[in-house]
């Protein structure tokens, strides 16, 4: 796990990664330890973003800068209390446009693994939007965080649990 460049650990979190990274499963386990609360950001597509990745078709920037503007609001919106959101966040320019809507420090969290086991666990799913076909997309789109970023990195190859008892060590409240 790499750490990140501050020492302050602010209570906007936002769990990040291609999809089938575990950024649901990993942030609603992590925002129940911490007490706080969880959103999901594919709850902040508009209909027509859904509509588009249903049918394979893979955003492009334009479809994004309303959804990050809404994740932004949210993460605003908690004021000065914890909230854990997910969020694809791919390039940088995304993750810069949610820190700047949410007006506050914002700690990212990039779950990492290797293309086989995104690929299984996307192809695993059921009842969700994104199909598998979209995948090769989002990994052609992801700009890996930079050192200078201060994003924290995990494994998705641990169990989720053991993900979530590392990543309490460098964001709670306690640890600060």
């Amino acid at each position: 796990m790499t750490p990140p460049a501050t020492a302050s650990r602010p209570a906007a979190i936002v769990i990040m990664g291609v999809a089938g990274s575990g950024k649901t499963t990993v942030g609603e386990l992590l925002a129940g330890k911490l007490g706080w609360p969880f959103r999901d950001a594919d709850s902040f597509h508009p209909p027509a973003n859904v509509a588009k990745m249903s049918s394979g078709v893979p955003l492009v920037d334009e479809d994004r800068w309303p959804w990050l503007d809404a994740i932004g609001a949210a993460l605003k919106a908690a004021g000065d209390a914890g909230i854990v959101v997910t969020c694809s966040a791919l390039k940088r320019i995304y993750r810069d446009r949610i820190r700047a809507a949410a007006g506050r420090p914002v700690t990212f969290i990039f779950l990492d693994g290797p293309r086989a086991l995104l690929a299984e666990r996307i192809g695993g799913r059921k009842g969700h939007f994104m199909p598998p076909s979209l995948l090769d997309s989002q990994l052609a789109t992801l700009e890996r965080p930079t050192p200078d970023e201060g994003v924290l990195v995990a494994s998705i190859e641990p169990p989720p649990d053991d993900i979530v008892a590392a990543l309490l060590a460098e964001v709670s409240p306690a640890s600060r």
